[in-house]
């Protein structure tokens, strides 16, 4: 088992990353926003999970070892592969994820591509009892009220950029941001949009 990996990278596509390990370049499928962050001769370390198929080894790849706690539980879910896994960790962080399954609601995993209703109701269902509660919130930990915090998330994702990236971006600002911006969507929405750019995530 291939647990993780720690190498220069050597190429970083949409969804994925080739990192030398020892004169080894390994393909590693990862979140797009791992990818595109990623630099060509920087180091990069990753939590991976090896998934063994008859006519394939692929490896996937995370930054945080909760995340890659939760694709494998995702995994678990009947009619849930590996890329419908990484889509779903693509679109919703790790606490994302479990607010939704705390609060028997599928209607987030029903915004990733490639999850039907049925589905995305299967993963609340298989999920209930083996993933962690939420932890204390971004939002809360950087001092942002919860309505303004989903309000500047809401209006991110309706200007084309997926919830998990939005939400994030939300939480870096406001670590910057002063106590009257924090209180304020029209500021925090001005301070993501500059820290995002101008290109929408597809």
């Amino acid at each position: 088992m291939i647990s993780s990996l720690r190498g220069p990278v050597l190429h970083a596509a949409l969804d994925s990353v080739i990192i030398d390990v020892g004169g080894m370049g390994f393909t590693v499928a990862v979140p797009p926003d791992v990818a595109r962050t990623a630099r060509v001769g920087e180091t990069l370390a990753l939590h991976t999970h090896l998934v063994v198929r008859e006519d394939a080894l692929s490896l996937y790849g995370f930054l945080e070892r909760e995340e890659l706690s939760v694709f494998i539980i995702l995994i678990s879910v009947t009619g849930v592969g590996p890329k419908s896994a990484l889509g779903v960790l693509s679109t919703l962080t790790a606490d994302q994820i479990a607010q939704a399954v705390a609060d028997d609601d599928d209607k987030p995993f029903r915004k990733v591509s490639g999850i039907g209703p049925k589905t995305a109701k299967l993963i609340v269902v298989q999920l209930a009892g083996k993933i962690a509660p939420p932890t204390a919130g971004a939002a809360h930990a950087t001092g942002i009220a919860p309505n303004v915090a989903d309000q500047v998330t809401a209006a991110l994702t309706g200007l084309g950029w997926n919830e998990r990236l939005a939400s994030d971006a939300v939480a870096a600002v406001a670590e910057e941001a002063t106590d009257g911006e924090r209180g304020s969507v029209q500021a925090l929405l001005r301070r993501a949009l500059a820290a995002l750019g101008p290109q929408a995530s597809r």
